[in-house]
């Protein structure tokens, strides 16, 4: 399918033009259609509304670096990482306080389900395009009457989980991440600006204190087309 348009225009025309790339590679429409649905989601191909499908303009991924050596007391990795590569990092956040546990993450923070938590949702930009999403939730009981109750307000706004949970005396020792890929959800989709059910990397992280309670669970997810995750792993020497 490589330069070539596999539809002129939408519906008919990109119907004939799979009949057409079918007969010619002796295969049938509907296996043209799976390998185009594909391509569009590992971001080869792009979909164009009422005008078809191209191969995709070449795109510069992402490199996000996950490692605990790059919590920082004074600044955000993500912005690091935008900086190392020529990008201006930031993000947008909302958060909604004392939210019912779900029972997904009341498991993943040893709490009751519909127990309150904290929960802000974040949308990260590498020079104003989204790059990554993420959900976090805190167990409210943790952080209530605290000058940390907002993640994203107050004098600790934007400082980290890890940072936010010392100015209260607790110790975040260390952090669990599970990822896995998936294809992104219609809302994941429309807000990352990608194709529907394009491949992503879903992260499920869990950051646990030196008592070995977790303190915050969070979702991201991470278009795998446009974004490349990097696991540093430090070396303790004795």
């Amino acid at each position: 399918m490589t330069g070539r348009s596999t539809g002129a225009d939408a519906g008919e025309d990109s119907a004939q033009a799979r009949a057409q790339i079918g007969q010619e590679c002796g295969v049938g429409e509907n296996v043209v259609r799976r390998a185009q649905e594909l391509l569009i989601s590992q971001g080869v191909l792009e979909g164009r509304a009422g005008s078809g499908t191209y191969v995709a303009e070449p795109r510069q991924r992402v490199r996000m670096v996950r490692s605990s050596a790059r919590e920082r007391p004074d600044g955000s990795p993500f912005r690091v990482d935008m900086k190392a590569v020529g990008r201006q990092g930031d993000w947008e956040s909302r958060t909604d306080a004392k939210v019912p546990a779900p029972a997904e993450i009341a498991a993943r923070l040893g709490i009751a389900e519909g127990e309150m938590c904290v929960r802000t949702t974040y949308e990260f930009l590498a020079d104003g395009r989204p790059v990554q999403l993420s959900t976090s939730w805190e167990p409210y009981d943790h952080t209530a009457d605290t000058l940390v109750v907002l993640p994203e307000g107050g004098p600790h706004a934007g400082s980290g989980v890890v940072n936010r949970m010392a100015a209260i005396g607790i110790t975040v020792s260390h952090a669990v991440e599970q990822p896995e890929p998936r294809q992104a959800t219609t809302k994941e989709a429309s807000l990352l600006g990608i194709q529907k059910a394009a491949l992503v990397t879903h992260i499920r992280r869990t950051y646990y204190s030196d008592q070995g309670r977790p303190v915050e669970t969070a979702d991201i997810v991470v278009p795998a087309a446009h974004c490349e995750i990097v696991y540093e792993v430090p070396i303790n020497r004795q």
